[in-house]
């Protein structure tokens, strides 16, 4: 008795396991937008080993969090002097996950491995385009300055077609406009000043709203870097700033 018990519990336990991407209207989950931002100015340097080990890292980690199924979006734009015009790279993923709905647990099981290796070399695919734009040098006179600002249309656009957006800044996150703020040559003092500060900026971007949005900035300093060279002011000034704008969550990595 216990073993045919045993028998006809399995399919259910493995359509339930089926189940772990659908949310709770039993519908698959909506598709993930991804934008990563590659920082291309002179200050931060792919090349250098702690530098090119933790992106790559993210990047991977990033690729399986968000591409999951057919439809799920991810676009690079580099940062530069002029970010919100800097597309380098487009991605839509084609795996879809086959309907598992009155299948035997043999094919239940033949289905899954067959997705797992699709979603596999397409993460492999997108990962290696990532690295190829990580590496990519910016020998232009672009470079010379950083517009982190200029991420914002960009992130307010994608919201508009999705409704939640994960942001990667792959950056120093040290603003440095000749027409706005430059955080080479005057950067904020401490906490107060980098919160005002970015009240102040994120005001002008008053009919733009970042609801909806998470924020993750991956700085390219090892633990060991002084305040000088990893300020906290700067990061507190950005923490500030997207969450003016009413992103959900902003964190650093």
């Amino acid at each position: 008795m216990k073993k045919r018990l045993l028998l006809l519990l399995i399919p259910t336990l493995l359509a339930a396991c089926s189940e772990t991407t659908k949310d709770e209207t039993g519908q698959p989950p909506a598709n993930t937008y991804t934008l990563v931002f590659l920082d291309k100015t002179q200050s931060v340097n792919p090349n250098d080993n702690f530098v090119k080990t933790k992106y790559a890292s993210a990047l991977k980690n990033l690729v399986d969090a968000n591409i999951r199924t057919e439809g799920d979006m991810l676009e690079v734009y580099f940062i530069h002097e002029n970010t919100s015009k800097a597309r380098a790279l487009s991605i839509r993923s084609r795996t879809a996950k086959e309907a598992t709905e009155g299948l035997s647990p043999t094919d239940l099981e033949a289905a899954q491995n067959a997705y797992d290796l699709s979603i596999k070399k397409e993460r492999q695919v997108i990962y290696n385009a990532l690295m190829q734009k990580l590496m990519e040098s910016n020998t232009s006179a672009s470079n010379s300055e950083t517009n982190i600002h200029d991420g914002v249309p960009v992130i307010t656009a994608a919201l508009e077609s999705h409704p939640d957006v994960k942001a990667y800044f792959f950056s120093d996150m040290v603003e440095s406009m000749r027409s706005g703020r430059d955080f080479h040559n005057r950067a904020p003092k401490n906490g107060e000043q980098a919160s005002a500060w970015a009240k102040e900026d994120a005001a002008r971007y008053s009919g733009q709203t970042l609801s909806g949005a998470e924020v993750y900035m991956i700085l390219p300093f090892s633990p060991n870097s002084s305040s000088k060279v990893n300020n906290p002011n700067v990061t507190a000034y950005w923490k500030t700033f997207f969450g003016e704008l009413g992103a959900g969550k902003v964190a650093e990595q």
